[in-house]
């Protein structure tokens, strides 16, 4: 018997299955303590936001729609969380203009987005010239296949074919 899916417990614990819930939690307990930990940066002000977080999920229960993977949804709901105790329970006059102007992406969303550009731009040089060539003509301008084609004096069908191998190297690189 295979596993049950995050997706499909929380849907059964939607309708009302307990046993559904204990599942859930058991499963992502340490890895979202860990992260909110992470996050708080101590254990009393971690304990609450878990609590909380945790609340907020059973609140939503009937809200929750699969089209997105449950454990994005529940870190969505852990990190807002955690953001508004942190808005709340912070001064604006310990904020400098410069941290209020740069108050978009949290700080680790920002590593882990320059981390993947790091990672995607080092993966993008380890490509072989022509394939690294039509793709950062296809990301960088959005070209069509018979524009790139023009530019690089091969046919249309060699852009496609150097494009798909560049794409399924960049998979394999991951």
């Amino acid at each position: 018997m295979r596993e049950r899916t995050d997706e499909d417990l929380m849907i059964a614990y939607a309708g009302g299955d307990m046993e559904a819930f204990e599942l859930l939690y058991n499963r992502h307990r340490g890895p979202l303590y860990r992260y909110i930990l992470r996050l708080a940066g101590d254990a009393v002000t971690a304990n609450d936001l878990y609590q909380g977080c945790w609340e907020k999920m059973i609140k939503a229960r009937a809200r929750y729609s699969p089209a997105a993977p449950f454990r994005a949804w529940m870190y969505r709901i852990a990190y807002n969380h955690a953001m508004d105790y942190f808005r709340r329970n912070r001064p604006l006059a310990d904020l400098s203009t410069d941290e209020l102007a740069a108050a978009g992406a949290g700080p680790e969303e920002q590593l882990i987005n320059e981390d993947q550009r790091a990672q995607l731009q080092a993966a993008i040089d380890r490509l072989p010239a022509a394939q690294k060539e039509v793709l950062l003509l296809k990301l960088e301008s959005g070209l069509d296949l018979q524009s790139i084609a023009d530019i690089t004096e091969v046919n249309r069908e060699t852009v496609k074919s150097r494009l798909r191998y560049a794409v399924d190297k960049l998979k394999k690189m991951q």
